[in-house]
C-alpha cells in the first residue's frame, strides 16, 4: 500500500472515509478482497507471496493498512513480510494500545513502515522510522511512504482533493473517490524527494495513481463508515491500467458492542 488518504472524524456523516492505493510489482500474486476462510471476522485482500495484507477492515469495526517506506539505503532481504503487521491485528482482539506496545517491542525487525490501526472511534499510528506511537487526531490525513501528513507532492495534494470532495459533496461518491486514486499527475522534479530511488524512478512514483513498466498501481480501496455505523468496502483491481478494472463491493452493519 502506498498511499492512504483519509478522513477521521472530519465529515459530520462520515466518521471514517478512506481512499487508499496499493502498489506493487506487476508480477507479485495477490487475491481480491474476500472474507478469510482462515478468520471469517477478516475482510481484505491478500498477498499470495507470503500470506499477509496491505489493508483490511472486520465485522467489528476493526480497521489497518499499511506503507512500506521508501528507503532503498536500509532495506533488508532477510526482513519479515510487513503484510503481518495488518493482519495480526485484524486476527486478535488485542486493543490497539497493547498493540502499540508490540509494535514498540518488535517493530525494529521490519523493514521502514506505517501502520494506521484502531477502529472508528480511535485511530492509531505507529512508525518504525522515528516518529514511533501516536493517536491520530480528527482531520484529513495523507500516509505516503514517509511519515504522516509529510509534504509530498501526491500526499498533499491528495488531501487536498478530499478535502474538496467532501466538502462538497453531503455523501461521499465512489466516482469523485476513485478519480481521486486515479490521478497520474506527476511532480515537477524540483518537488520530488531523494529516497536513492533514482530520479526516473521519483518521476514515476510522484503520481497518484502509479503506471510504471513492472511496478504500479494494483488495486484501489474505498472504506467509509457512515453515521449508522455502516461499513462499505470497494476494492478495485485494474488490469493494467486505470480504465480497465474489476470491483468487489461489500456492506455490512459494525456489530453494536463495538461501537
Amino acid at each position: 500500500m502506498c498511499l492512504i488518504l483519509f478522513a477521521h472524524k472530519w465529515h459530520p456523516g462520515y466518521p471514517l472515509v478512506l481512499a487508499a492505493n496499493r502498489d506493487e510489482f506487476y508480477d507479485r500474486p495477490s487475491a481480491s478482497a474476500v472474507f478469510w476462510d482462515d478468520a471469517p471476522q477478516v475482510l481484505a485482500g491478500r498477498d499470495i507471496r507470503c500470506g499477509g495484507t496491505w489493508l483490511g477492515v472486520t465485522r467489528t469495526g476493526r480497521v489497518a493498512a499499511l506503507v512500506n517506506h521508501r528507503e532503498m539505503q536500509t532495506v533488508r532481504a532477510d526482513a519479515p513480510s510487513r503484510g503481518f503487521l495488518v493482519t495480526n491485528f485484524l486476527k486478535s482482539d488485542i486493543s490497539a494500545d497493547d498493540y502499540a506496545t508490540t509494535l514498540k517491542r518488535k517493530g525494529h525487525l521490519y523493514n521502514g513502515f506505517s501502520l494506521i490501526f484502531g477502529n472508528i472511534r480511535q485511530l492509531h499510528h505507529y512508525s518504525n522510522s522515528g516518529t514511533g506511537h501516536t493517536v491520530i487526531p480528527a482531520g484529513i490525513h495523507g500516509q505516503g511512504n514517509h511519515q504522516m501528513d509529510s509534504p509530498w507532492p501526491k500526499t498533499q495534494r491528495g488531501k487536498d482533493t478530499l478535502r474538496q470532495i467532501l466538502a462538497s459533496e453531503p455523501e461521499p461518491s465512489r466516482d469523485t473517490l476513485f478519480a481521486l486514486l486515479a490521478d497520474r499527475t506527476r511532480a515537477v522534479d524540483s518537488q520530488l524527494p531523494d529516497t536513492g530511488a533514482g530520479i526516473e524512478k521519483e518521476r514515476i512514483l510522484s503520481s497518484i495513481f502509479v503506471s510504471g513498466p513492472s511496478y504500479g498501481t494494483r488495486s484501489s480501496t474505498l472504506v467509509v463508515v457512515d453515521s449508522e455505523h455502516t461499513l462499505t468496502f470497494i476494492e478495485r483491481t485494474y488490469n493494467g491500467s486505470p480504465d480497465n478494472h474489476t470491483d468487489v463491493e461489500f456492506c455490512f452493519t459494525i456489530e453494536p458492542e463495538n461501537f
